[in-house]
């Protein structure tokens, strides 16, 4: 095997694991957004989630895409936002203490 064979069966591995990556992420999002819409909770924004799995699949990226780290960027900042929006209190709402659960509001 010379040099060239060697770095771009090195570079495939690589690019491979990143994908994998990047379709466990997008799973795990697309479960995310189907426990928080089976439990009633919000999803946040839709665009949010369809924006994130457009920019996985279109080739059109910050970075080509052998490489898969902005793709990668981008599902986990749609995950974060879809859970952001199942902590954040309502507007107008009070401020709640962290780790008080609200039925501590009704206890005698």
């Amino acid at each position: 095997m010379d040099a060239t064979t060697v770095v771009l069966t090195v570079a495939a591995v690589l690019a491979a694991v990143v994908l994998a990556v990047a379709v466990a992420v997008l799973v795990r999002l697309v479960r995310t957004r189907r426990e928080l819409r089976r439990a009633g909770l919000p999803t946040g924004p839709r665009w949010v989630f369809w924006g994130a799995v457009l920019y996985l699949v279109l080739p059109a990226d910050l970075v080509p895409d052998p490489v898969y780290l902005d793709d990668i960027g981008v599902l986990l900042l749609a995950l974060r936002s879809m859970r952001g929006s199942v902590t954040a209190p309502a507007p107008g709402a009070p401020p709640r203490r962290p780790g008080r659960q609200p039925a501590d509001d009704y206890a005698p």
